[in-house]
């Protein structure tokens, strides 16, 4: 079985909580799809419901993420021989066991394996993709940032990788961290980081030094240009 994830969360700080679930599972016996709205006890900010439009008046009265038939049909299939597919997969995972759950299956994350085959990508969020790539056009409807319509995107994008690599790969690919050449935020977006690494060597040691949530294959490839 394959198990394709969205969340969508109260914010982005290390406090804040899942506030809804998109799941779609493709087995042997066809499609199965749940969404949910949660409620952890974390009051969504409206940065937050202004990407995901989830508001505090939608999720009162809510259960809470363990009380859901999300969380158990995540429990019945937790399973070695089950893959759990995402896009930035460390975040969704990291969200879940905030909750008590651990996942024990496979995992594929579609944004790394999409800088690892499509490196040529300007960018790689998975609103981006849809349109970067045309999935789109295979959606009966466009919601962005909503769990369930991004999980079925998170399918898509997953087809759409199985005609470049095996999904064997794509697993073997989630755990190979990804040499990113070039910058896309900041004062040096556009340009590459080894260039950066001669010219303002102090600008990557402070990025180093000051983002804690910096990209872990940004992370990688800093060091990887900048050696110590």
């Amino acid at each position: 079985m394959l198990i394709f994830l969205d969340l969508e969360t109260t914010g982005l700080e290390s406090s804040d909580k899942i506030c809804s679930i998109g799941i779609v599972a493709v087995g042997k016996d066809g499609i199965f799809s749940k969404y949910e709205l949660v409620n952890e006890g974390k009051k969504i900010s409206s940065k937050a419901s202004s990407i995901n439009n989830i508001t505090n008046e939608m999720i009162k009265g809510k259960s809470a993420l363990k009380e859901s038939e999300a969380w158990k049909f995540l429990e019945k299939n937790n399973h070695e021989e089950i893959t759990l597919i995402a896009h930035n997969i460390n975040f969704d995972l990291k969200m879940l066991l905030a909750c008590g759950f651990v996942w024990h299956g496979k995992t594929i994350d579609t944004l790394r394996v999409t800088k690892h085959l499509i490196p040529e990508c300007e960018y790689f969020s998975l609103q981006f993709l849809r349109y970067e790539l045309k999935l789109y056009k295979q959606e009966s409807e466009i919601t962005p940032h909503n769990a369930l319509s991004d999980a079925f995107l998170v399918k898509l994008l997953y087809e759409y990788l199985l005609d470049i690599a095996t999904h064997e790969k794509l697993i073997e690919l989630t755990h190979k961290k990804v040499v990113i050449e070039k910058f896309n935020f900041g004062k040096y977006s556009g340009r590459y980081i080894e260039e950066i690494s001669m010219c303002d060597r102090g600008y990557l040691e402070w990025i180093l030094a000051n983002i804690t949530d910096l990209d872990e294959d940004l992370k990688y490839s800093i060091k990887k240009h900048l050696p110590f």
